[in-house]
C-alpha cells in the first residue's frame, strides 16, 4: 500500500542524506487501524526518539490524528500526556491547493495505483477492507469491482478528495479558534530554505520559552 497511501518515500532525503522515519509499514494491508492504536504507536516512537536525544516531528496525517496526540485524547480510560508542541501549517491558496491535489491524483494513477490495489485484492485483502481505507482505495476498489467506469471513478475521486481537503482545513481552523491549539501558518510559496529557517527560529524560541 505505497502509492495509494502517499508514502512518497523518495522525499525522505534532504541534501543527499536519508531522513529517518517512523510509523510507516507497521501494519499489514487489511488491518483495522484506529486513532487509539496510532496514539500508542506514536508515543512508543516519540519516547524512543527522545531517548536518543533527537527532536520528534509529527508530519502529515489528518487533523484528528494530529490533535489526538497533541491533546492526549482518552479512549479507554488510560491517561495520555498532552504535548507541548510547536504546530506548523503550510498556507496555500485555494486554487493552488486544488491544482496540486488534481496533479497528485493523476500522478498516482500514472504510477500504477490501480494495479497496486488490484494486486492487493488478488493477494486476498478483502475489498470491503480496502473500501474502509482512504478515498483512493475506496473509489479504485469500486472501479476494480466493476461498480464504476474508469472516467467516472477519476471524476468522483477527485471531487471527494477536494471535499476532504476542505473539511481538513475546517478542522484545523477549529483547532485554533475553538480548541485553543495555536498553529503558525507559513506561506508555501516561500523558498524551501526560508521556510526551514523560519521553523528553526520558531523552535528555538519555543525552547527558550519566549
Amino acid at each position: 500500500m505505497d502509492i495509494g497511501t502517499g508514502k512518497d518515500l523518495a522525499d525522505y532525503k534532504v541534501d543527499g542524506k536519508e531522513v529517518p522515519y517512523h510509523l510507516i509499514d507497521i501494519a499489514e494491508p487489511g488491518t483495522r487501524y484506529s486513532v487509539y492504536q496510532f496514539q500508542h504507536d506514536f508515543h512508543e516512537a516519540y519516547s524512543d526518539i527522545l531517548r536518543r536525544g533527537k527532536t520528534p516531528i509529527l508530519c502529515g496525517g489528518t487533523g484528528l490524528y494530529v490533535e489526538s496526540v497533541i491533546r492526549g485524547y482518552e479512549f479507554d480510560g488510560r491517561q495520555m500526556p498532552q504535548m507541548n508542541s510547536l504546530n506548523i501549517g503550510l498556507k496555500i491558496d485555494r486554487e493552488e491547493r486544488r491544482r496540486k491535489i488534481s496533479l497528485r491524483l493523476r500522478t498516482r494513477l500514472e504510477e500504477g495505483m490501480v494495479d497496486e490495489i488490484r494486486g492487493l485484492i488478488e493477494k486476498g485483502v478483502p475489498a470491503d477492507a480496502l473500501i474502509r481505507y482512504g478515498l483512493e482505495y475506496r473509489y479504485v476498489t469500486l472501479y476494480i469491482l466493476g461498480k464504476l467506469e474508469y472516467d467516472e471513478m477519476v471524476r468522483l475521486l477527485e471531487i471527494a478528495i477536494h471535499q476532504f481537503a476542505k473539511r481538513q482545513m475546517t478542522w484545523f481552523r477549529g483547532m485554533e479558534e475553538r480548541r485553543n491549539i495555536p498553529i503558525t501558518w507559513i506561506d508555501c510559496r516561500l523558498p524551501m530554505q526560508e521556510r526551514i529557517e523560519t521553523v528553526k527560529d520558531l523552535w528555538q524560541k519555543q525552547i527558550a520559552g519566549e
